[in-house]
């Protein structure tokens, strides 16, 4: 995995955005280097983001995570 560069974290976001549809999300760059980027809605983390290079051709994989304690009651 690559490292996600600071000029390549607003168009992530922008197009996270909009398949997501939700403006409130925002990809928040790694505190430290090596460390993963994360993605929040309203301020609350759920998930990371990571980038992969093959061949010359770039992708992002999303990782959300759901907490059950953050579920409706059943």
């Amino acid at each position: 995995m690559a490292d996600i560069s600071a000029a390549e974290i607003p168009r992530l976001q922008q197009t996270l955005q909009r398949l997501l549809g939700s403006p409130k999300l925002t990809v928040v760059p790694p505190a430290r280097k090596g460390m993963s980027v994360e993605i929040a809605v309203a301020g609350e983390v759920i998930g990371t983001v990571y980038r992969d290079e093959d061949e010359g051709e770039v992708s992002y994989a999303v990782n959300l995570t759901v907490l059950e304690e953050d579920l409706p009651p059943k």
